[in-house]
């Protein structure tokens, strides 16, 4: 809910209607209804619209750090590997912890890349329905046009933003078998055969940041997009 906070607070301050506005959030999403939690922005101005732009914006944020604790993954694994002495345990629990932190990342930017979706099929559901409300034909054609569009904008950011995100399990699991290893075996004759699995460690990272590096440029276009047709 931090793309919510967010939107309160610059709506509101720290007041007692940002407080109230929270609660009521609160509330809504513990019983799981989405109808209730846009109905309750709603009331306070925040559109469906604003909190699809937010919500991208935190999604590209998640991204953007999953691309850092990855390459920091990485490179306490390139340290391993790399051991020429020294506390090779102190080692290990960098890269458990490394791991840790990278797959934490990682479920986020899959609940956010959810979050996107659940707003922007509610934004269209509720934009369909309005479309009835036109007299005037040419607007309605106007507006439909341009949901249209911004249907299509949305299927194709997702489209790319899931692809980064399948990029991360396959780096996850083979960095939980790196630590397992270790865990294991954890003694200077063991970094043998680790060393010789680095290059297809490297070569994986490498693919997933680039991955989403393009997920975070069409982000930023959609952004751009939707502020201008807002």
């Amino acid at each position: 809910m931090v793309a919510e906070v967010m939107i309160a607070r610059k709506w509101f301050g720290a007041g007692p209607r940002c407080r109230w506005l929270l609660m009521a959030l609160l509330a809504a999403s513990s019983v799981g209804c989405q109808k209730t939690y846009y109905t309750v922005l709603e009331k306070v101005g925040v559109e469906k619209r604003d909190l699809l732009s937010s919500r991208v914006e935190r999604a590209k944020e998640s991204q953007q750090a999953a691309q850092e604790e990855f390459r920091d993954a990485l490179e306490e694994f390139q340290a391993v590997t790399a051991h020429d002495g020294g506390e090779l345990e102190d080692r290990y629990e960098r890269l458990r912890d490394a791991y840790e932190q990278s797959e934490e990342r990682a479920r986020e930017v899959s609940e956010r890349i959810e979050k996107i979706d659940s707003v922007a099929e509610a934004l269209f559901d509720e934009w369909e329905r309005e479309l009835d409300q036109y007299e005037d034909a040419s607007l309605r054609r106007s507006s439909n046009e341009r949901l249209q569009d911004t249907r299509r904008e949305v299927k194709e950011l997702l489209a790319v933003m899931h692809k980064a995100e399948q990029s991360l399990d396959p780096v996850l699991r083979k960095l939980n078998d790196r630590v397992l290893y270790l865990k294991h075996n954890l003694n200077a004759a063991a970094l043998a055969g680790l060393d010789a699995t680095l290059p297809e460690l490297e070569r994986d990272v490498t693919r997933l940041v680039s991955e989403m590096q393009r997920s975070i440029s069409q982000a930023d276009r959609f952004i751009e997009q939707l502020n201008k047709n807002g």
